[in-house]
């Protein structure tokens, strides 16, 4: 699909049938240069990763908007938040990171993300993923393995057998996946690095996997667009889940001092 031409239905469809859908073009050149090129700032000072799972050649950002104002538009992007109002009705962001893939990586694990959630498949969409290419992603550097098809498995697990699908995409798409659908980064046989950026997003009723009111500094916090801070957690799920000495948490933003105004 291209931006031009994608619609949130179209989107929606093909997430049904498939698991997962790409969208090319959603960046320009500039904003895919400009976010990949401060991204690389935060990189130069992060360290490579604790574990087989986040991968011992591959460097993540967490806390992802402390660190960069890049990807501020991309999080409220009107076809992401058309297609997530869908998916998943209200809901915050998650686990907000970027993830550079070295040379030498081996593949991730496949996974799917709803699975740090302990409900029963099948149920109702409750995670909705979008990675952001910020590098051409290709099958020799790392882009990521889908198994189409995969949300709708009961009890199923990947096998040796299972049809996996390479998210090969050039810089400036996204490619959306459901929270059920099992898959994983792949191997960066490579000499140079892979970089992309994960928006994820949760029904609000869920825990976040980040906890962005402490990752997020609340001076940062106030100068970001209204809809972000509703997606970092200062919100309300209605009727009045998450609220604050008994008031909507955006309260606080009003107020330098971190207390809750009179």
């Amino acid at each position: 699909m291209h931006i031009a031409k994608t619609t949130v239905d179209d989107v929606v469809a093909v997430l049904g049938r498939d698991g997962y859908a790409i969208v090319e073009g959603i960046l320009s050149p500039d904003e895919t240069a400009a976010a990949r090129t401060d991204l690389r700032r935060v990189l130069a000072s992060t360290p490579r990763g604790r574990n087989t799972f986040e991968g011992f050649s591959t460097r993540r950002v967490y806390a992802l908007f402390a660190k960069t104002r890049l990807l501020d538009q991309a999080a409220v992007h009107p076809l992401v938040l058309g297609v997530a109002d869908n998916v998943l009705g209200h809901y915050q962001l998650s686990a907000p990171t970027g993830i550079e893939i070295g040379p030498g990586e081996v593949a991730q694990v496949l996974h799917h993300d709803d699975g740090i959630y302990p409900l029963a498949r099948p149920h109702d969409e409750v995670v909705l993923s979008t990675m952001w290419a910020l590098d051409d992603f290709e099958e020799a550097n790392g882009a990521t393995r889908i198994v189409p098809g995969s949300h709708r498995w009961v009890d199923e697990r990947p096998s040796s057998s299972s049809a996996t699908i390479v998210a090969e995409m050039p810089a400036g798409s996204v490619v959306f996946y459901l929270g059920s659908v099992w898959h994983g980064g792949g191997a960066n046989a490579t000499p140079r690095s892979r970089l992309g950026v994960i928006l994820e997003y949760a029904a609000s009723w869920l825990r976040q996997q980040e906890n962005h009111i402490l990752a997020v500094p609340a001076e940062v916090v106030r100068g970001l667009p209204e809809r972000l801070q509703e997606l970092l957690g200062y919100n309300i799920r209605p009727p009045f889940m998450g609220y604050v000495d008994g008031r909507h948490p955006a309260r606080i933003l009003e107020d330098r001092s971190g207390r809750l105004p009179p």
